[in-house]
């Protein structure tokens, strides 16, 4: 089982409580990050917080929600480390993890409940498959690398 960091924006809550219980059934844990209500705040605070959780290796994997993933994405994918990944169906929730090492899953609030567990479900079953994968895994972290010097 996974240890999980999750965080929405106030427009992600309603998702990101319906992901909380299906971790929970499956047995998985997981740690809230907010929001924890429907007043407006800012998703990048969000995202840095789950982002940091993750890179900093308590969390084997974390979980974003927003209205659409995308400024969840954005704002994740800024700390080191985090390979975030705006997943719309299982295919691509599937090729993150395999082909890219994504650690945080993004996902947009409309999606509808069904899609997301399933797409939650795929992401935390697939592994990285290595290979030539890590090559490109490892020329994405160089990046990282070249940008903080």
């Amino acid at each position: 089982m996974k240890r999980i960091a999750l965080g929405c924006d106030h427009h992600g809550l309603a998702l990101k409580e319906t992901i909380m219980q299906f971790l929970q059934k499956e047995g998985h844990t997981y740690e809230d990050f907010g929001c924890y209500n429907t007043e407006p705040v800012d998703y990048p605070d969000i995202a840095r917080e789950v982002g940091q959780a993750v890179a900093s290796g308590n969390f084997d994997q974390g979980i974003l929600i927003c209205s659409t993933g995308i400024g969840m994405s954005i704002a994740a994918n800024k700390t080191k480390g985090i390979r975030a990944a705006l997943c719309h169906n299982t295919f691509t929730s599937q090729r993150a993890r395999q082909h890219n090492d994504a650690n945080v899953l993004c996902l947009a609030q409309d999606i509808g409940t069904e899609v997301a567990l399933e797409i939650v479900k795929t992401f935390l079953a697939t592994d990285f498959e290595g290979g030539r994968h890590l090559r490109r895994v490892n020329k994405i972290k160089a990046l990282e690398k070249d940008f903080s010097e």
